[in-house]
């Protein structure tokens, strides 16, 4: 049965564990004593990037696998880095979804474990919550309400944020989501896996004049509505690249040059609709979270837009971006002071599939 945790006069330490994809992530998260905002610890992470990239993409049986070898090591990694003992920890959170099936039941049966032989309790997160409050360990952290931004893998989200635990869906994509994009262009590119990152470094070396010749997409933007759909991006780049190799002229400078206007075809459907979601909502700020976000061109393109009408962005940190154990020790701190019911050890179930406003 679920019960309220009692919450002694320090500010309590959560443990954080997440393994919903291809990072292991470990971290402990406190308020400060002084300012009551949150405050880092410790934190460890391992990427799984290298093992997959001969694959092109995640092998799930061997991120589970992975997963088990790594978490305990980055415990006690992350536990040294805040200079503490388990024993001070209050309450463990781990993602409980949405993710890969096998890489969730590593973390969740790991922190059960855990929660057992340590006579806490547990807070099952969700992932993208993690995202989605991740801006709050910023050294100037966003104020509530504000809009939300996600662009996390295979979710691009905007999402009306009233306060931890309240979420209002706005608009979501339809079908690929712009890290999917990023991802399958990427590959139709020939570059290597993850291919986001990938396609960005090559685009910092496109000619502009070359991009601007070409002439890509905007899937609706001018919709009406906060719903994305990249899939006939990435159908309108497979149709340029075949008809450039048939021609013998997919050089490195159009690959560049494609992969830039990708880039800026992406962001500007991602910033026009944050915008449009900005004036629908009536808000002034804009929080943007998930591994997306940390793209320069499409933060550059945001902090451009937003300063013009006068509302604020905020980001996570870069090494908040992508997924880590900080984010979800953070989602379980502030669940828990804002009342949340935990329970303690003793089963444990994952959800793969997992809408957020059911969080």
């Amino acid at each position: 049965m679920n019960q309220p945790v009692a919450i002694a006069s320090k500010p309590p330490i959560v443990l954080g564990v997440e393994s919903s994809c291809d990072e292991t992530g470990v971290a402990l998260v406190t308020l400060d004593p002084l300012t009551g905002a949150p405050r880092l610890l410790g934190q460890a992470l391992h990427t799984q990037v290298t093992m997959h990239a001969a694959y092109g993409g995640v092998v799930p049986e061997l991120a589970s696998r992975d997963h088990i070898r790594r978490v305990v090591p980055l415990l006690r990694q992350s536990l040294d880095d805040a200079g503490m003992s388990l024993e001070a920890v209050d309450a463990i959170a781990y993602t409980a979804g949405p993710g890969l099936a096998g890489a969730l039941l590593v973390g969740s049966a790991f922190a059960e474990a855990l929660a057992f032989a340590l006579d806490k309790p547990v807070l099952p997160v969700h992932h993208l919550e993690g995202h989605l409050l991740s801006p709050l360990l910023a050294d100037v952290p966003p104020a509530f309400p504000f809009v939300a931004l996600l662009v996390s893998g295979g979710h691009t989200q905007l999402m009306r944020v009233t306060q931890v635990g309240e979420y209002e869906l706005l608009g979501e994509t339809l079908d690929d989501a712009a890290g999917e994009a990023f991802d399958k262009t990427a590959k139709l590119l020939g570059l290597g896996y993850p291919g986001g990152p990938a396609l960005s470094k090559l685009a910092e070396s496109a000619d502009p004049a070359l991009v601007a010749e070409i002439k890509l997409p905007r899937p609706m933007l001018h919709s009406g509505d906060l719903e994305f759909s990249f899939a006939g991006l990435k159908t309108a780049v497979l149709t340029r690249v075949k008809a450039a190799e048939a021609a013998g002229v997919l050089t490195d400078v159009l690959r560049a040059a494609l992969a830039a206007a990708v880039e800026q075809a992406i962001a500007e459907v991602l910033v026009m609709k944050s915008v449009q979601a900005l004036k629908q909502t009536g808000l002034n700020r804009l929080v943007v979270a998930g591994g997306v976000g940390a793209n320069r061109h499409l933060r550059e393109s945001l902090i451009t837009a937003c300063r013009r009408r006068q509302y604020t962005v905020n980001f996570p940190d870069l090494s908040l971006c992508t997924d880590n154990g900080a984010m979800i020790a953070l989602a379980g701190l502030l669940r828990l002071l804002a009342g949340a019911d935990t329970k303690m050890a003793g089963g444990f179930a994952v959800k793969p599939r997992w809408p957020l406003i059911d969080a």
